[in-house]
């Protein structure tokens, strides 16, 4: 019989625990920790909550004084430094553990590689780089908003099998099924903010809420050019209740703008003349508040712009087995595209899968070339 590799088994293990805190833990990343004797696990743990004990943590409380002389499985390089909790290399001395397995370095300032050293120093042997590209793609997000300082945009659209948002005159409701739509209010669950053009917000007069909530409260958020969304939308009606930011430009007018923010509606200025730049500076301000998930649900002008920056990280398609036609009928991504085939962007190992008549399709998508 094939020997079977226990490392191998118990990082994927915390992998597979890491993600149960999707939607709890951002802008921290998603952690998930073993804590093995060979073939037999003493202690398990994920990081739970924003502010709450880190994975390693649960993961030490879970297996008591079995941590000593065992091996600890933990997807990102365990902190040293004090934080919202105690720096987690201490914890880890002082269990005794005999070894420590890391799949992903922290690039995070106060980590980068000190925690792996300082466990080191201790004695304890470090091994780094298992399952690196899963714990990536765990947290591609959390890495981003760190490299880069803006958000992990996810893409999402319902569409029909012959690719159509809706008819020639605008009729959408519904494309998808109910079981498409149950995991639409999922995804909204665990995202920091949801944006929509405003041509979107006029025809669809979405209310962009999760029901039933999720562990997020999304900020609703519209790209309003000249703030001319209408006072009886839904989203401004339920601007005390759930958080909405209209981001306008130059061009709208004080008086529009306070009608807005009268009702409870955030404003948010982009200097720039440029809708195209003026939605990248935008990233960068959710960047700064820290936002590490936003979900984009249309439309085509405003997908297409984020397509053509190269800003699109990851799609959600929800498809229809039915045909609409339409010359005039709107397409799911405008703007300028890809001038040759070979040039079109891949998901990576795209998931799919079967949701009653619909067929549901995603997976993060392969970055542009440098």
């Amino acid at each position: 019989m094939p020997t079977v590799d226990w490392d191998r088994r118990w990082m994927a293990r915390a992998v597979e625990l890491a993600v149960r805190g999707q939607g709890a833990v951002e802008p921290n990343p998603l952690v998930g920790c073993v804590i093995a004797q060979g073939e037999r696990i003493v202690g398990e743990g994920w990081h739970t909550r924003f502010g709450g004990p880190h994975a390693e943590i649960e993961a030490l409380a879970a297996a008591g004084p079995a941590a000593a002389g065992a091996t600890l499985y933990v997807t990102l390089e365990p902190c040293c430094h004090h934080g919202k909790t105690p720096p987690c290399t201490q914890a880890l001395i002082r269990s005794a553990v005999r070894r420590v397995v890391v799949a992903q370095a922290d690039p995070f300032p106060e980590a980068a590689g000190r925690g792996i050293a300082e466990l080191r120093q201790a004695g304890i042997q470090v091994d780094l780089g298992l399952l690196a590209q899963e714990a990536q793609q765990l947290n591609a997000p959390y890495l981003k908003l760190i490299r880069c300082g803006r958000p992990w945009v996810l893409a999402k659209w319902a569409m029909t099998l012959d690719g159509k948002l809706a008819t020639r005159t605008g009729s959408s409701r519904w494309i998808s099924g109910s079981a498409s739509r149950r995991r639409v209010h999922q995804l909204r669950g665990r995202v920091d903010a949801i944006l929509v053009g405003r041509r979107t917000a006029e025809l669809d007069d979405p209310l962009l809420t999760a029901r039933p909530p999720g562990p997020r409260v999304a900020v609703r958020i519209v790209m309003d050019s000249q703030a001319r969304l209408a006072p009886d939308s839904q989203l401004v009606r339920t601007a005390r209740d759930v958080p909405v930011l209209l981001a306008v430009g130059p061009a709208a007018t004080a008086a529009d703008c306070r009608r807005l923010s009268d009702a409870g509606c955030e404003i948010w200025t982009g200097a720039a003349d440029d809708a195209s730049q003026r939605l990248l500076r935008l990233l960068d301000e959710l960047g700064r508040r820290r936002m590490t998930n936003v979900l984009v649900e249309g439309g085509g002008r405003l997908l297409g712009s984020l397509f053509d920056a190269g800003e699109l990280d990851e799609v959600h398609v929800f498809i229809a087995p039915k045909l609409a036609g339409g010359t005039d009928a709107v397409s799911p991504v405008g703007g300028l595209g890809v001038e040759q085939m070979s040039q079109a962007r891949w998901l990576q190992a795209p998931i799919v899968e079967r949701l009653d008549e619909d067929i549901y399709v995603y997976g993060p998508i392969q970055p542009p070339a440098p």
